[in-house]
């Protein structure tokens, strides 16, 4: 085991897009657990949009990440100290761990820590299709968009870890899948892989008129459901072609992550329509988590539920891999090796 943990920590605040400066790489004693304390060895980092947002000092439904901390974060590990019963040296499990190599966890404290079983499902997939994104996925789509046989599901940053996911769980509900991604080799995998019915560039339509006559090609029986992790034009288009009585689950804003105002063109669609639209926070919902992680942790060890990792190596690559993540360079789910 080495001597020191390297971690990440944010010394500063974004004032607009976030910077590579606004990071700071440090070298702190790795420390020893204390009672009900786990230390884990960190094998992957998750990098994940929401962390941009927790990254301004502003009112939002997480507290800020705190300035000249470790930035805060979910990862993958291997036990290699505990003073918790209920954990030993060598079990793999899922937390709360920070970027940084190796992280002190309280045991005691519901929802920070849980074994996982690396034998059947890869490690990493516990960052994504198997873990938050996979959960988040299934709650807002099963929860919110309330899927049927026939009907059509649409999702935005689709090739993404969550999008990705909404896409194969809604075929499985005997859905129209519809896919919005960025550039042609995307949409080549949402449907040549993933399975979607559609997918429609964003990045080949220079104004929302072009966009909008795209999606209409693609939901020829409009939209039913609506599963947005981006905002803006995408979503102006989607609405423009949701049904009546349409169902709209909003887990993310990525378009507006800089601090930008992020209009609505149309916003009287969602009482012509009579649409419904949520916002939601998978960590307020706990209690189907049980239920969620069973189906995707079926279907990822039968093969039926496919993901794409992107992966970079070392905690020094972090700040740039999610710089990257948020101008959408990464590919599927945006992970850290660190071991």
């Amino acid at each position: 085991m080495a001597s020191n943990n390297k971690q990440i920590h944010l010394v500063s605040r974004p004032d607009g897009e976030a910077r590579a400066d606004n990071f700071r790489l440090v070298e702190a004693p790795i420390g020893e657990p204390k009672d009900g304390q786990v230390l884990i060895r960190n094998h992957f980092l998750s990098l994940d949009p929401y962390m941009r947002g927790r990254m301004n000092d502003a009112k939002s439904y997480a507290k800020p990440q705190p300035v000249g901390e470790v930035m805060q974060g979910g990862t993958v590990g291997e036990v290699v100290a505990s003073k918790h019963p209920n954990y030993q040296v060598g079990d793999t499990v899922v937390g709360v761990g920070g970027w940084q190599q190796y992280a002190l966890i309280d045991a005691t404290t519901p929802g920070l820590l849980r074994k996982v079983d690396a034998t059947r499902i890869p490690l990493s997939a516990y960052l994504g299709a198997v873990g938050m994104p996979g959960v988040t996925a299934w709650y807002g789509l099963m929860k919110i968009c309330q899927p049927k046989a026939g009907q059509t599901i649409v999702v935005s940053a689709a090739s993404g870890a969550v999008g990705s996911a909404v896409g194969q769980l809604a075929k499985t509900r005997g859905c129209r899948a519809v896919g919005i991604a960025g550039g042609p080799d995307k949409c080549a995998y949402v449907i040549g892989e993933l399975g979607f019915d559609a997918c429609v560039d964003y990045k080949a339509h220079r104004d929302s008129k072009s966009l909008y006559q795209a999606l209409k090609e693609a939901t020829p029986d409009g939209v039913d459901g609506c599963f947005e992790n981006v905002g803006g034009v995408g979503l102006d288009a989607t609405l423009a072609r949701m049904n009546a009585f349409g169902r709209i689950a909003l887990c993310g804003m990525i378009s507006g992550y800089d601090g930008e105002p992020i209009p609505l063109q149309q916003p009287q669609l969602l009482l012509q329509s009579r649409l419904t639209l949520e916002g939601f926070i998978v960590s307020e919902h706990m209690e189907v988590w049980p239920e969620a992680l069973k189906e995707l942790g079926m279907l990822v060890a039968t093969g039926k539920l496919k993901y794409r990792e992107t992966v970079a190596d070392g905690i020094e690559s972090a700040p740039e891999a999610f710089l990257g993540l948020l101008k959408g360079r990464n590919f599927g789910k945006q992970l850290v090796k660190l071991v």
